[in-house]
């Protein structure tokens, strides 16, 4: 077998490094990918791998809730801290990982899984991403999208969590090659990015369809946590339509569709604190949820189902650790992922025009308190008053506009301050976070039709979106 280039080191950091930022784990023996075999019936050949590879477990890295971006320094240690052994000089002691593979090890391929099938299928299409500027240095994955070399990641991969606006991008692709790389486009609200390689030879993933994903479906998860490329973890999809809130450095001006909630907000682990950052905010992004295990540098990666196709880019987990990463506890089975359909239309935005458009309704919105069965209808129309959000638990029942632009689509469409927005085209709203997450989903110039109560009864208004970039 060829041998394949070993993994090339992180830059050398001059003067103080920030303390998750060291370079990552070595590869001392690498091999390529081999084939592997569908299951039964599929006609398809294999080369079954000669050597075992031992695994080592990775210990407690992450830390509360977090992006599940870019993996740096202390790989070694946690690996090390697993196997009860002392880091030598280089941080990589005799119990650290000493093999790092490229492909998939493949042994008995005559009985291989539905899970092996479909990483094996995906896992050419898969590459780690190493992210250096100035001082930081990072990890995470990508997917390759065509022969031109196109590759999807998140914009917070790089950009170092939005530390560095001109980082240096390298690619090692699943045959073990390196290629500097170029940033294409970044597009923050969705935290979506594109990078491009000049090579020969790669492989497109198969793209699917996010749209006719069900609770409970098989669900894949490929790319290179904790620096370690080319790792597989499976589960199911454990919820579709999902919004989260992921902090970001590259917050977009307000696109008027506001106010208050309680979204769940991912952190990006091992930065310094917010106030010696950029000033942060927040964006709004529709997630699958799957227990897929995904850790820091699956970040950009590929959620895949059962036939190998992508369905979603891995971008955040949830960590029952606090919020430093001397408390974390690691993946305990909540990731996300962004849907394909969406990912894939501003991939494509990005690679023609090198940036992307998303919609903008025009209203001012906070969560609606959904009322108990049997409470008084008018605790529904008085609005959002502390009483109300009392006797709701918490819970909402959509997204009570308070303002509506003048001139803008909601204006245009006939919407009102106290409608209770409910659902935008097939997707149903429950609160503020969720109307803008799917409001941006769409681009410039589409039209959806707004689903709405007024008075307490339904009704419904095609709205067509303008572009939120011209908002000021």
């Amino acid at each position: 077998m060829r041998p394949v280039p070993p993994r090339p080191e992180s830059p050398p950091a001059s003067g103080q490094v920030s303390a998750s930022r060291e370079p990552y784990l070595q590869g001392q023996d690498t091999r390529s990918l081999p084939q592997v075999a569908a299951p039964a019936g599929s006609g398809k050949t294999s080369t079954k791998a000669p050597t075992r590879r031992r695994t080592v477990g990775v210990g407690t890295l992450i830390a509360g809730m977090l992006i599940a971006g870019l993996a740096g320094g202390g790989v070694a240690a946690g690996v090390n801290a697993a196997t009860g052994e002392e880091a030598g000089p280089s941080g990589t002691g005799t119990g650290s990982v000493q093999e790092q593979g490229h492909g998939l090890d493949i042994n008995r391929s005559e009985d291989a899984t539905a899970v092996t099938a479909a990483a094996a299928k995906a896992a050419p299409s898969v590459v780690t991403l190493s992210v250096s500027g100035g001082q930081a240095t990072g990890s995470g994955s990508g997917v390759i999208l065509d022969e031109e070399g196109h590759i999807l990641t998140n914009t917070h991969v790089v950009t170092l969590g939005g530390q560095s606006g001109s980082a240096d991008v390298t690619v090692q692709t699943a045959d073990g090659q390196v290629h500097s790389a170029s940033v294409v486009g970044t597009d923050p609200e969705s935290d979506l990015a594109v990078v491009k390689i000049e090579a020969e030879g790669l492989t497109p993933i198969e793209i699917g369809d996010s749209s006719e994903l069900n609770v409970g479906d098989s669900a894949i998860a490929i790319g290179a946590p904790l620096g370690l490329s080319g790792t597989v973890t499976d589960g199911i999809v454990s919820k579709l339509n999902r919004t989260i809130s992921v902090a970001s450095s590259a917050v977009p001006e307000d696109s008027g569709e506001g106010g208050g909630g309680n979204a769940p907000e991912f952190e990006i682990p091992g930065f310094p604190a917010p106030e010696q950052q950029q000033p942060q905010g927040s964006i709004y992004i529709n997630v699958i949820q799957t227990d897929a295990a995904i850790n820091p540098g699956n970040s950009g990666g590929a959620l895949v189902d059962a036939q190998g196709r992508l369905i979603g880019i891995n971008v955040a987990i949830a960590s029952a650790g606090g919020s430093s990463s001397t408390d974390s506890s690691g993946n305990i089975g909540v990731g996300f992922s962004i849907p394909i359909d969406h990912a894939q239309r501003v991939a494509q935005d990005l690679i023609e025009t090198g940036e992307a458009t998303h919609g903008f309704l025009g209203v001012s919105v906070t969560p609606q308190p959904a009322t108990p069965s049997g409470g008084e209808p008018e605790a529904e129309a008085s609005g959002a008053g502390d009483q109300s959000a009392q006797a709701s638990g918490g819970f909402s029942a959509g997204a009570r506009v308070v303002e509506v632009v003048e001139g803008s689509p909601a204006a245009d469409a006939g919407l009102q301050e106290g409608d209770i927005i409910t659902g935008v085209g097939d997707r149903p709203v429950a609160d503020s976070q969720s109307l803008t997450a799917v409001v941006r989903e769409y681009p410039e110039g589409d039209t959806a039709t707004v689903h709405f109560t007024r008075d307490g009864q339904e009704q419904s208004a095609d709205v067509t979106f303008v572009s939120d970039a011209e908002q000021e």
